[in-house]
């Protein structure tokens, strides 16, 4: 195994290991602490970020608003006290060791007034932002402001030309690093475009060869390159170190912080990922983003995937073979089906899916009354945690505030069942398996990892040093 040998990176020499971002209530500030202090780059997630009292428990946040608009204002102002008392808490632990990352979804609700609320408060606490999901064009402008380096998240060389190309050229010398981020095996949301089959996977090996020889044409031979996703054990990474034609590489490791001692997750979800086998995580198109997203195939997404299968095509008049009238909602709305989807209706009706709700495509999904009542539910209580939801037709732009098209309950609130899973009790399995429990996939690599064996838990400081040997 070659020697893991420290490379520039965010202004200054550090190992090249980056913390993963994670999400939504999976990060406290303190992994991304032990993690700098072990030389390399730790990652709190400002998405949502939770915040925490005197005590160490998690302040719930308590929304007031009776507009979604009102909600949404509440909700930046707890994610930007979350951001910066996680940022403060890894700063101290970190003892200026390492670099401090905070991680930001562009699509996330209010993404630029939320990381810029957190650096205003922690200038020379945070050293980088690192930023995905979507076509973050700002991120060097913000990062150009409070002087602090930027790192997008890409898929493709593709997209990263686009960017550079339009905003990132203006402030190249703040450009720590290009993560690209693997969209077959990351865990959370995936930069599958639709050129791309989510069924065939491509090796990593040749689409960062082609975006280090975009990044050379833009004199960008000596930026760091951060490989995310299916990234466990260094020594199957070997050929990347030290390769003249990647240049320098950095690895990301997501997964495998969260089964520390560190890691705020419940104690149930860290033995949950001991037991998970190949084929347990998969990709899937639930999101409320529109994007593909890794998760562990639970409960909740069985749920979501019988959602989206007992669905029929209906017209409002009839034409063609839609000719079967059918009667929607409480005041049974006619709507006409063809004979045989009519006749699947009949069958799931038989078996209680009893509540028809319309999709914002001329679509009838099929769902029982308890279901259909969460669904309303949840989406008279969205407070805008994204800048576009298709769940609950919320849109951050003024002055309408919904995205135009109809609430489609084929989707769920995602904020909820994320924070659901992060703040279960130790012990609530069921919880494990009625929420969305994103991973990567690697992630089943636990069980048969023999660093986990008999069921060790490390530091994240005895993980990074496990790390450093290969294995």
């Amino acid at each position: 195994m070659k020697l893991i040998n420290a490379i520039r990176m965010g202004g200054t020499e550090i190992l090249p290991l980056v913390e993963g971002g994670k999400g939504v209530a999976v990060s406290n500030g303190v992994t991304a602490g032990h993690w700098a202090a072990g030389g390399g780059a730790g990652t709190f997630s400002a998405v949502n970020p939770d915040n925490y009292d005197a005590e160490g428990h998690v302040i719930s946040p308590v929304y007031h608003g009776k507009t979604r608009r009102d909600r949404h204002e509440e909700l930046i102002a707890y994610a930007i006290e979350g951001g910066v008392a996680q940022a403060e808490r890894a700063y101290e632990i970190s003892g200026g060791k390492g670099r401090i990352h905070a991680n930001i979804l562009w699509e996330m609700g209010g993404a630029e007034r939320v990381i810029t609320g957190v650096l205003e408060r922690t200038k020379g606490l945070v050293n980088g932002i690192t930023c995905g999901a979507g076509m973050p064009y700002r991120l060097s402008e913000i990062a150009s402001k409070f002087n602090v380096h930027y790192y997008p998240i890409v898929s493709s060389g593709r997209a990263f030309s686009a960017l550079w190309k339009r905003a990132y050229s203006k402030a190249a010398n703040l450009l720590g690093g290009v993560v690209y981020e693997d969209p077959w095996l990351a865990g959370g949301h995936n930069g599958l475009s639709n050129s791309e089959d989510p069924g065939k996977p491509e090796a990593p090996f040749p689409r960062v060869l082609a975006l280090r020889k975009i990044m050379r044409e833009f004199g960008l031979g000596e930026t760091p390159i951060i490989m995310a996703g299916g990234v466990w054990a260094l020594e199957e990474w070997e050929d990347w170190i030290d390769n003249p034609e990647l240049g320098p590489i950095a690895f990301q490791f997501g997964s495998r912080p969260l089964l520390t001692r560190e890691s705020p997750i419940p104690a149930s979800w860290k033995e949950r990922l001991r037991t998970l086998k190949p084929g347990d995580v998969f990709l899937n198109k639930f999101s409320p983003t529109g994007f593909y997203s890794s998760a562990v195939n639970n409960s909740f997404i069985q749920e979501l995937r019988g959602r989206n299968e007992r669905q029929v095509a209906y017209s409002p008049e009839p034409v063609g073979e839609h000719v079967v009238e059918y009667g929607v909602g409480a005041r049974k709305r006619s709507v006409y089906l063809t004979a045989p989807d009519y006749a699947r209706v009949r069958d799931w009706e038989e078996a209680g899916y009893v509540d028809a709700l319309r999709t914002p495509d001329s679509t009838l999904i099929f769902v029982t009354p308890a279901k259909a009542e969460e669904i309303h539910t949840d989406q008279v209580n969205c407070m805008g945690c994204l800048s576009q939801c298709r769940f609950s037709n919320w849109s951050q732009e003024p002055p309408e505030y919904d995205n135009g098209k109809k609430a489609d309950p084929r989707s769920f609130c995602i904020q909820k069942t994320l924070q659901d899973i992060a703040h279960a009790a130790p012990d609530d399995l069921d919880a494990l398996d009625h929420n969305l429990m994103f991973a990567g996939h690697n992630a089943c690599r636990f069980g048969s990892d023999p660093f986990y064996s008999n069921g060790f838990i490390p530091t994240v400081r005895e993980l990074v040093d496990r790390i450093l040997t290969g294995k």
